[in-house]
């Protein structure tokens, strides 16, 4: 008689159409973010695939027209044996140049072994194998001794704490797989936060008063604040220069601390003289480092620069930090994610990958972010690890192997089984 493992990875191998069929019906649904508010029915196709396999489900509302679901698989033995929570979200990125698509980004194309759709990548590649993989435990009528659970999350194409709000609201597990791209490598990441840094000036002016700013002995002691945030910039890549040079991280290229100006809005209309001037900036930050060092070091760097410039040293700039959501608020934080590559999960993980495919896995930092970050905030040992290239993610005409797929779900499937054996 087959055992059990061996069981599942032949129907895994056996039933590939009903894992294409779940990705095309996800990718059907036209989650883009931005705008977002348009997850309803692809987490109603969520929480009824997952009621199916046996989860306890729960859905909540997240946002007008957004929700979040997240399920449960009952452990036989659940007190005495590892949990184990899987992670994944339904939004993907917006299409800003689908005129460059060779096939509908909505419609699954198949084409030897790739596979054509919008988040084939990032990241419903991965949600279409993890529900495959419930479908087949319960199918085989497989009963694991600790508890399985599964969330699918909105919002982290926007910064927006999907994720955040269900760890926040007490779900944890003794170990999570985020399953987002990482082409099959094990990733940990840099936090990343974004701010607002505002010149604002005591008064406004008619800009027929900007020759007496500008004359000599025109008199008037006021500048325009479109024209004072090169002060601050320039503070900023010294800053960053800095940063380069004095700060490292095992995993990251050098200088991945970075401190992008990535958009600036001032003034009111050309009848005035600009009296203020907003520059919104993402900060990336390594994993042995927290929000509240690296901001503050930016506000010193900058307000010590503020205050060498005789026009804005009694008009110091303004911060502000962070945000639940960059639509929203228009700010958002991902926390750090720091990898034990010692712990019995990773070391199981890294057995099972290598059991499929017959090598090691690369194990590194990713100089992006996902939601694996939240783990690690609500001290949940976690790691990155999913399907797809991170080239093709955000992409036009986005792919995936079909055999990456299916080695993932392989890899995936010996994890559960293995994890959820073993004894706390």
């Amino acid at each position: 008689m087959l055992g059990t493992s061996t069981k599942l990875q032949q129907a895994i191998d056996e039933e590939q159409a009903t894992l294409l069929a779940i990705l095309r019906q996800l990718v059907a649904f036209q989650t883009v973010s931005p705008p977002a508010r348009n997850t309803l029915d692809v987490q109603k196709f969520v929480k009824e695939q997952l009621t199916a396999a046996g989860f306890l489900v729960k859905q909540q509302a997240f946002y007008d027209q957004d929700a979040l679901v997240s399920g449960k698989l009952q452990g036989r033995e659940a007190s005495q044996y590892h949990s184990l929570l899987l992670n994944g979200h339904v939004d993907v990125a917006a299409l800003t140049d689908r005129d460059r698509w060779q096939t509908d980004p909505f419609k699954l194309v198949q084409q030897g072994d790739q596979l054509y759709g919008r988040g084939v990548s990032d990241m419903k590649g991965a949600m279409a194998c993890f529900l495959y993989l419930f479908q087949l435990l319960k199918q085989l009528d497989i009963h694991l001794p600790g508890n399985l659970l599964f969330q699918s999350v909105v919002g982290e194409e926007a910064g927006e704490a999907g994720t955040k709000t269900l760890l926040k609201q007490g779900e944890t597990a003794d170990f999570a797989v985020v399953g987002d791209t990482s082409n099959l490598a094990f990733q940990g990441q840099g936090g990343v936060v974004t701010g607002w840094i505002t010149l604002k000036s005591l008064h406004t002016y008619h800009d027929g008063n900007r020759v007496n700013m500008l004359r000599a002995g025109g008199g008037l002691k006021a500048a325009s604040m479109v024209e004072k945030m090169p002060v601050v910039i320039e503070a900023l890549q010294k800053l960053e220069h800095y940063w380069a040079v004095t700060k490292q991280y095992p995993g990251f290229p050098a200088g991945t601390d970075t401190i992008n100006p990535a958009y600036i809005e001032g003034g009111i209309h050309p009848a005035f003289v600009a009296n203020e001037c907003r520059l919104w900036i993402t900060v990336h930050f390594y994993p042995n480092e927290t929000i509240q060092q690296v901001t503050q070091e930016i506000e010193t760097a900058v307000t010590a620069a503020a205050k060498a410039d005789p026009w804005l040293k009694e008009t110091l700039p303004t911060f502000s930090w962070g945000g639940d959501s960059m639509l929203v608020d228009k700010g958002e934080i991902f926390p750090p994610l720091a990898i034990d590559q010692s712990s019995p999960a990773v070391q199981l993980l890294k057995q099972s990958h290598e059991q499929q495919l017959g090598k090691a896995p690369t194990i590194n930092m990713s100089t992006s972010v996902s939601d694996g970050g939240w783990f690690d905030f609500y001290h949940i040992p976690a790691v990155t690890y999913g399907p797809g290239k991170m080239q093709q993610a955000h992409s036009d005409n986005e792919t995936v192997r079909l055999s990456q797929l299916i080695n993932y779900t392989k890899i995936m499937a010996d994890f559960v089984l293995t994890w959820c054996s073993q004894a706390k």
